[in-house]
Parts: C-alpha cells; structure tokens; sequence
C-alpha cells in the first residue's frame, strides 16, 4: 500500500509500529479550514489490513483531504483482517495524538472499549465497513447493507444453479456481524434452491480458502458451487477448482467483486461476486466524520450500497 509518514509524537510512533501507520505529510495541522479561518480538524482513519479493497477506501479518502480545506486525514492499519492488536494499538495512538475523529473499519468488536476511551475522550467514531452492533458510543455506521448484499448472491444463486444442487460456503471471520450477514442472507434468499453441506470459516484469508475448498471438493465431490463471503477466499477456492480440473464447471460467487474476481469473472472462471463500493465507504466515512465534528446531523447508518457482477456486466466495474 502507499504510505507517507507523518511526524507523530514519541510515544505515538512507537504505538503505531504494530499497525503500520501512514499519512499525508503534505499537509500541516494549521491549515485554514473553509469557513474562514478557523483550526483544521484532524480525522484518524484506520483499515484492517493491505489488500485492494482497503486500499481503494484509503485512495479515496486520501483525494478527499486533499481538496478538503477543512480537515487533515491520518492513515493507520492493520496486518490481517484479524488483527485487533493493531487497531487497538492505533486507536490508542490517534486518542494520544488528540485528533476529533476515528473512522475505522473494525477487525472486531474486541476493539470496542478503546473505541469507547477515545469517544469518552470526545472524540467522534465513525464505524466503515463493519459494524459493532452492541456498541452505543459510535456516531455512524457508514457500510453495505451486508444482509442484503448476502440475498443478492441468493437469489442468484437460486436462479443459475440446477435444480437439488449442492454447495459449500466459505465463511469469513466468524463473529464478524457484517460477515455473517453475507452468509445469513444468502441463505435467506437461496431458501430450498440447493442444499449447504458445507460451511467452513477462512478469516478472509486466500490461502484458508484454497485450503478449505480443497477439503470441501475431496469431501463433497458433487457439489454444483460455493459461495465466499469475501473475495479472498473465493480466490484461493478458484485456485483448488482448477487444481481439480474443475475449473469453469462449477458455479462460484464471491463478495466484494475486487479486481482479481473481477478478472476471473471476464475470464469466466469465477461466475459472479457482489460488489462493494469502497470507494464511496473512504469519501462518505470521513464526510461524515467532519459533520460529526462541526456538529451538523449525521444518520446512524449509511448504505453504501451493492450490486451482482457477472459476465453480463463486468465490463462496467473493470
């Protein structure tokens, strides 16, 4: 991912060692905001780890700051989808470094009490991505709509795969509200079209999806798909099909439609994935961050939307 340094304090830069901080030096903190004057307001952003989907929230968060005279963005993130070490640790380091917001994509609800220190510190949270749904201390949650996300790929499903069909599912980190609602809603809307025989969490990790599609296919060799609940995995389960000399024989869809799925979609070893708009998640966190702080109105959930890509369509997302 590219970073930029920015000069923290002592005892920030050693916090954020573990969660790989970045920012944008090339602006300083007493920049003239756009109402005249006034101190700019500074924005921590953190995202999970390093993978195109997190770098394209960061990318577009990145050109907002850049024409927004009001606010100055700092950058920190994770090692892996599952790493609440990291956050935690950045977290602390944005409550030290005195900034007015948190936007972050939360690995876990474990982060949640260090969430509830900064906001206790006054300063606003703004949830991207993942929700914490038990948590009452966050301004807004700025997202797909997960659950519908997850019936799309249902519904799909239960359109394109032959009638009694089979399929496995690879989950992503379970406990995961967002996760989870991509699994129940497929689900939901697959109702009795085909049979899950089986479901296997991968930590949105590729290598966890080749090696649980590989166990999958050796137990369950008739089966007529599988569905990811992330992109990654669903990689790692093309991989195995083709391993398998399977390849383009099965029904695969996966979620986030990131540009190696929407490679293998043009290619038409990957049928379909629903995607994300993280863009819009990067632009729409931080806007939102900055009415919090100036005290304007900000919805508790904003939806960011989603939409099925299959061959039919994927030239207009490469």
């Amino acid at each position: 991912m590219k970073r930029t340094t920015h000069l923290l304090a002592a005892v920030a830069a050693t916090a954020l060692l573990a969660a790989g901080c970045s920012s944008d030096d090339s602006k300083g903190s007493d920049k003239a905001s756009g109402d005249g004057g006034s101190k700019t307001v500074k924005i921590g952003f953190i995202t999970k780890f390093p993978v195109d989907f997190y770098d394209t929230m960061v990318d577009a968060a990145k050109e907002w700051d850049s024409s927004e005279s009001g606010a100055e963005v700092v950058f920190a993130q994770g090692k892996s989808g599952t790493d609440d070490e990291g956050e935690i640790a950045a977290i602390q380091s944005f409550v030290t470094q005195q900034v007015d917001a948190i936007v972050i994509t939360p690995t876990s609800p474990n982060v949640q009490d260090d969430l509830q220190k900064a906001v206790d510190a006054g300063i606003k949270v703004i949830l991207v991505d993942n929700d914490i749904p038990d948590w009452d201390g966050k301004t807004s949650v700025v997202a797909t709509d997960n659950k519908a996300g997850g019936e799309l790929a249902g519904q799909w499903l239960a359109e394109n795969l032959p009638a009694g069909s089979k399929i496995a599912v690879l989950q992503g980190v379970l406990g995961n509200p967002s996760l989870d609602d991509r699994v129940t809603g497929m689900e939901d809307a697959l109702g009795g079209a085909a049979e899950v025989v089986a479901k296997t969490p991968t930590d949105c990790d590729q290598t966890k999806g080749l090696d649980a599609a590989q166990d999958i296919l050796t137990a369950n060799p008739d089966i007529a798909g599988i569905y990811a609940a992330c992109g990654p995995p669903l990689l790692g389960a093309l991989e195995a099909i083709d391993s398998a000399g399977l390849s383009g024989k099965l029904i695969t869809v996966g979620f986030d439609a990131s540009p190696d799925e929407l490679t293998a979609i043009a290619g038409g070893t990957e049928s379909g994935s629903v995607a994300q708009f993280p863009a819009k998640m990067g632009t729409m966190g931080v806007q939102a961050a900055l009415d919090a702080i100036n005290g304007k109105d900000v919805p508790p959930s904003i939806d960011t939307g989603t939409e099925m890509v299959t061959k039919d369509n994927v030239d207009q997302f490469q």
